[in-house]
């Protein structure tokens, strides 16, 4: 036996049982993964050839170069191709998903039909080797269902941490109505994640613990894509925010802000919430706070370049929200270039259901075109996105303890970000679901 084999088979004696997760096989298998190129997501660093051992849902140990293999371990042989942590979407919306017929579709479909089409979407996510996101709102609570379905191995699709519905003030961006007639508007309330002073805040943030939800989202200011008329006004006061961030804390919730509009931005980071979102119009004088709160940024560039490019196609968007597409569309890439040079701490999030799901890796592009280093680019979807979500013990990097989430593309990212669109292999909590480019079908 050799000394590396021996090494490994020690390791595996030591190490303390892992639980199996539902979408893992047998928690006892160890299969041993060959890499070209190892991306360390903890220091930035492409690493040479190294193998990955993994039992069950967990990595094992990581070792440089192609190592023996244990005695009754499967080898994956991945080539030359680098192997990276399983990438992390911080911000997606995996019910929905952006065409010229959203806006009358939500009169004929009932939630079923966007439960059903967000099995879809999270194949389409999982397969482009995203294995984590945040889903940052929906419509009725859908993704804590499609989460559950995931979680219970009914079907594929990456690990979801949800937010469920949004939270925001009547007639708002996280209003639902906005642009109903008044016999179908209603007057939505604090159950549906609307709220107007202090209490209903607190009401609603109970709610949604009550319902499974896993963080929480706010609408701070206006939005692109609901059919009010600003997208930058601010639509939450500093107490609202406050209370919300409380009642959240209070329940083990992280709070995100998605925020166009400087001051809707710096009520929020002054109110406490963990990231803002997109972030259009940050001044530097949010960026300061914000760097000196340590608030996370989320910017989807590819959401904004997406709706900048749509809002020309004639009938695509209703027209207030193609105005408000060219508004902020074309400035979300410049300000992810100065937030990033100010020293605000980025995590990767895309946005996806306003463009089209599994083409998430397109925002590395956009990152590095904002000058932003590959190498953070990468770190941002992966260590940056797990301490966002406080799962650093979990994800984020391969790593002895951490789920076996495990990607591959072909060529070296920090050379050609592109390559980070053609993912190879996807391997999430030990579970093989992509390879050689081509989806596994589960048994």
């Amino acid at each position: 036996m050799s000394r590396s084999a021996f090494a490994v088979l020690l390791t595996l004696a030591c190490l303390p049982a892992l639980a199996a997760s539902p979408d893992s096989g047998d928690a006892t298998a160890v299969t041993v993964l060959h890499c070209g190129r190892l991306f360390d997501a903890d220091t930035g660093r492409m690493l040479g050839e190294s193998s990955i051992v993994v039992r069950g849902a967990r990595i094992v140990s990581v070792q440089p170069g192609a190592i023996a293999l244990p005695a009754g371990a499967n080898a994956i042989e991945l080539g030359q191709a680098t192997c990276l942590p399983g990438l992390i979407d911080s911000h997606v919306h995996l019910t929905s998903q952006s065409s010229p017929t959203s806006y009358s579709d939500q009169f004929r479909w009932n939630v079923a039909d966007y439960a059903i089409r967000s099995t879809v979407y999270a194949q389409r996510t999982l397969q482009a080797g995203f294995t984590t996101v945040r889903n940052l709102g929906d419509g009725n609570g859908e993704s804590i269902a499609l989460r559950n379905a995931i979680e219970a191995g009914v079907i594929p699709g990456p690990r979801i941490f949800t937010a469920g519905p949004a939270i925001g003030s009547t007639g708002g961006h996280a209003d639902g109505t906005d642009g109903y007639r008044k016999d179908l508007a209603g007057d939505p309330g604090p159950k549906d994640g609307i709220i107007n002073g202090v209490d209903d805040a607190w009401k609603a943030v109970r709610q949604h613990y009550k319902d499974g939800a896993d963080l929480i989202k706010i609408m701070p200011s206006g939005g692109v894509l609901d059919e009010s008329a600003s997208a930058d006004n601010p639509q939450l006061t500093l107490d609202e925010i406050k209370a919300v961030v409380a009642a959240a804390h209070d329940y083990g919730f992280t709070v995100a802000a998605h925020a166009h509009g400087a001051e809707g931005i710096r009520r929020a980071v002054e109110g406490g919430v963990d990231s803002i979102e997109h972030g259009t119009f940050m001044d530097d004088t949010d960026m300061r706070l914000m760097k000196q709160r340590g608030t996370w940024y989320v910017p989807t560039i590819i959401a904004g370049k997406y709706v900048g490019e749509k809002a020309k196609v004639p009938g695509y968007y209703p027209p207030q929200v193609a105005a408000k597409a060219q508004q902020v569309g074309p400035i979300i890439q410049a300000t992810a270039s100065r937030a990033y040079k100010a020293g605000v701490r980025i995590a990767f999030g895309t946005d996806a259901g306003v463009y089209p799901h599994g083409e998430n890796a397109r925002e590395f592009r956009y990152m590095v075109d904002a000058g932003i280093p590959a190498a953070y680019a990468l770190q941002a979807a992966t260590v940056h996105a797990a301490a966002l979500l406080k799962k650093s013990a979990d994800l984020g990097s391969i790593a002895a303890g951490k789920y076996a989430d495990i990607i591959a593309v072909e060529g070296d990212p920090l050379a050609d970000i592109d390559v980070m669109q053609k993912v190879a292999f996807v391997m999430k909590a030990g579970t093989v679901y992509r390879r050689d480019g081509r989806a596994v079908v589960s048994p």
